[in-house]
């Protein structure tokens, strides 16, 4: 039986409905995937070559009400070595003449997107998370056509807010299935060590389904069952890689920010996506 099949097979027993998308089963990568992309970061910076600063909305602020301003090529916010990528989140007021862009936020951060995208394929990102109240980690996909959020799609393989510690959530967001109709497809898993050790987040896309899980264990599995619907299921495009570690937020920042546990750190091993052979 391929791993697909254990998932589909848990799924049933499970009860998995319209509305539940909760799975507790296998997740490994296809036995016949290649790995076709990987930042091991161990450099002793960026690779700009593989991933872009995302500071586009730094001046009139960010979505969600989130309070954090992005910063580039800042090692305050964003470094590489040791092996390791760190996005460091600090309380902070910048000077409006060194930072043309700032928006008056009194937080500071990093988000990077990856300037390859991939349609379907095998995705392990190996991350220590931060547990703050008022962080909100992510490691998520949009696609590079959006035109229209979210009818393009977007695919959270990992998100954790600060509040609710060791929580960890996977959702999928479409035009008829997201957080503001309150049908986000989504799932959730308790991580007790999310924050004090490194676990592996995986993401295993395919045009039939995707399922998302955590130390392959997939926790979410949600099919494509909506024949040429693509308000259900736009994931037949390109879709780039993002990693940001928001402060505050409708949700980040329901419960407060604890400025005193500042600065905190998303740190990130290595981002590896593997693609099957026909």
């Amino acid at each position: 039986m391929t791993v697909t099949a254990l998932i589909f097979a848990a799924a049933a027993q499970s009860g998995l409905s319209a509305t539940n998308f909760t799975v507790d089963a296998p997740l490994f990568r296809p036995a016949n995937a290649t790995l076709i992309w990987s930042d091991e970061f161990t450099g002793k910076s960026l690779d700009r070559r593989s991933w872009s600063y995302d500071t586009k909305f730094n001046k009139r602020g960010w979505f969600n009400h989130e309070r954090q301003y992005y910063s580039a090529n800042r090692t305050d916010n964003l470094r590489v070595g040791n092996g390791m990528l760190t996005i460091e989140a600090r309380r902070e007021t910048l000077d409006p003449a060194k930072f043309r862009d700032w928006g008056g936020q009194d937080y500071t951060s990093a988000r990077i997107l990856s300037k390859r995208a991939w349609t379907y394929g095998f995705f392990e990102i190996r991350a220590k998370l931060p547990c703050a109240r008022g962080t909100w980690p992510a490691i998520w996909m949009l696609p590079i056509n959006m035109k229209k959020w979210p009818d393009g799609g977007e695919i959270d393989i990992m998100e954790q807010v600060g509040s609710e510690p060791n929580q960890v959530h996977a959702t999928l967001h479409t035009g008829l299935f997201n957080h503001v109709r309150k049908t986000q497809r989504g799932a959730q898993r308790q991580i007790s060590t999310s924050c004090t050790a490194f676990h592996r987040y995986q993401l295993d896309w395919r045009p039939e389904s995707i399922a998302i899980g955590v130390d392959d264990r997939a926790m979410l599995l949600v099919r494509n069952d909506q024949p040429a619907n693509k308000g259900a299921w736009p994931f037949d495009a390109p879709f780039r890689l993002i990693l940001n570690l928001a402060i505050g937020g409708d949700w980040g920042g329901a419960k407060g920010i604890d400025d005193a546990a500042l600065p905190q750190r998303l740190e990130i091993d290595y981002v590896r996506v593997w693609k099957a052979r026909n």
